[in-house]
């Protein structure tokens, strides 16, 4: 049976405290859902962002990001002062990462201090059965303590993580560290709450499981041989794509890339913890950067650009089948967008997960282009925009004549109405599974942007102002 969903970030959900949040405008937000027909909610990665606040540069693979924590379920639980709530903001203005920061913060501080201790059983409990997270609380902690530089930066005792450094900053600094994990514990439970909701609605979670962790993280600090490192344990090389359709000049991510020989001679168990936090979140995981795991790029760490970097041979379908054995219940999806070599297509093919095409991709003057409606395969999920581009709208604005001129002859149309033109063609495919963008249904052009691979600055910040008060038929072919 055919399914439809929608991609909509949590960050972008409406919200009067600046950000989306997993509070009432999310569960408003799974109504509609029901309501449109839709039977997946995709979301981006859900972890604690750093600099740039990027979604795909997470302090943790294991950690959920407190900014969607909701001020009003904490103040309705008793864990935070009505006096402490974060002053209200406009809906559906950009978010404004700098002011939450502090405000954030500021908010997350007084609910532990009013209820901290009241609730450290329920912490303790948490963090035994969350034992990463133990990891990302001293590593906040730290990053407090010595201003927030990078942990390449901290003392060499504690980057080399010495046993005696370890278990002198865990007691110097142990309430840090309970703040950070009682952050998690409301996280997670407010998270699992909204789960359980859509959940109960038929409708699964699909999330997002970047391929590569940030060089900044809790992760590579405490996972180091996992990772190609120097004697520094600074990357020897970093991850990236070489030129393409999105850059140029290709994209340097600057991730450390892993050390698959250790991770498969210790049965994968890094990214096995991954899939598992993973799981706790989501029904299933869009796989990102599938292509990487087949043959990955790497870069040289000071090189300008990507340009000039290589391709090594990534870990194969025994990753795979290591997941599957070991989180049998997560379900994976393979983004495999962008250049699809052999070694790719049979990864792919001895997988059997489903593949992700882009209808934007799709009308140049190549026939057999795989974006194609007609060349879609059944196991698919068929998008009309991703994350990464640019709303359908806004697209259609900037096509060339001739590539319009495709477009309207291959669809059979002799008036384009962008996005619903497209829209329709990705519902009516025989891809098994239809996605649209949030953004898409909403009709934006630039303004509903969420993010532009290759710039630093901007992204990540488009809001929704309301909840639309119609539903959109999700059901329609």
């Amino acid at each position: 049976m055919k399914k439809s969903g929608v991609l909509m970030p949590v960050f972008s959900l409406p919200s009067p405290y600046g950000i989306g949040t997993l509070g009432k405008g999310a569960y408003k937000f799974a109504d509609w859902l029901k309501a449109s027909g839709a039977g997946i909610w995709q979301v981006l990665p859900a972890g604690p962002t750093g600099y740039g606040d990027s979604p795909y540069q997470s302090f943790s693979s294991f950690a959920g990001n407190p900014y969607f924590i909701d001020p009003d379920m904490l103040c309705g639980d008793g864990i935070l002062p009505e006096k402490d709530l974060p002053r209200k903001l406009p809906e559906g203005k950009a978010i404004d990462y700098g002011a939450l920061y502090a405000s954030r913060r500021q908010m997350l501080q007084a609910a532990y201090e009013h209820s901290g201790k009241r609730l450290k059983s329920e912490t303790d409990e948490f963090l035994a059965s969350h034992p990463d997270i133990r990891d990302y609380a001293l590593f906040m902690a730290l990053k407090d303590k010595f201003g927030g530089r990078c942990w390449h930066d901290f003392p060499k005792c504690l980057v080399r993580r010495e046993k005696s450094a370890l278990e002198k900053y865990k007691k110097l600094l142990a309430d840090r560290t309970d703040y950070y994990v009682f952050e998690q514990y409301l996280f997670f439970s407010q998270w699992k709450s909204l789960r359980g909701y859509v959940n109960s609605l038929g409708i699964e979670i699909l999330g997002d499981m970047p391929i590569y962790v940030a060089p900044d993280s809790a992760d590579v600090w405490a996972n180091h041989r996992s990772f190609q490192l120097d004697g520094d344990r600074r990357p020897s090389f970093v991850a990236g794509v070489p030129p393409d359709y999105f850059s140029e000049d290709g994209q340097k991510w600057g991730n450390p890339l892993y050390d698959w020989k250790y991770m498969k001679n210790h049965g994968y168990e890094f990214f096995i913890r991954r899939a598992k936090a993973a799981s706790e979140l989501f029904d299933t995981v869009r796989l990102d950067h599938f292509i990487g795991f087949a043959n990955y790029y790497s870069v040289q760490p000071d090189a300008p650009d990507a340009k000039n970097g290589f391709w090594r041979d990534g870990p194969g379908k025994s990753l795979f089948t290591t997941i599957e054995k070991e989180v049998p219940s997560l379900g994976l999806v393979a983004e495999d967008l962008g250049i699809i070599s052999d070694k790719v297509i049979k990864l792919l093919k001895s997988t059997g997960y489903p593949s992700m095409r882009v209808i934007q991709f799709a009308f140049g003057d190549d026939r057999t282009n795989m974006h194609l409606p007609k060349n879609v395969r059944k196991n698919t999920f068929y998008y009309t925009g991703t994350h990464d581009n640019p709303t359908t709208l806004s697209w259609w604005r900037a096509l060339s004549e001739n590539d319009r001129s495709r477009a309207a002859d291959y669809l059979g149309r002799k008036r384009m109405k962008a996005p619903d033109t497209f829209i329709k063609a990705v519902m009516d495919s025989r891809a098994e599974t239809a996605m649209i963008p949030m953004w898409d249904i909403l009709s934006l052009g630039d303004e509903g942007r969420v993010n532009r691979p290759g710039v630093t600055v901007g992204n990540w910040t488009w809001r929704m102002e309301k909840i639309p008060c119609e539903p959109f038929d999700l059901s329609r072919r």
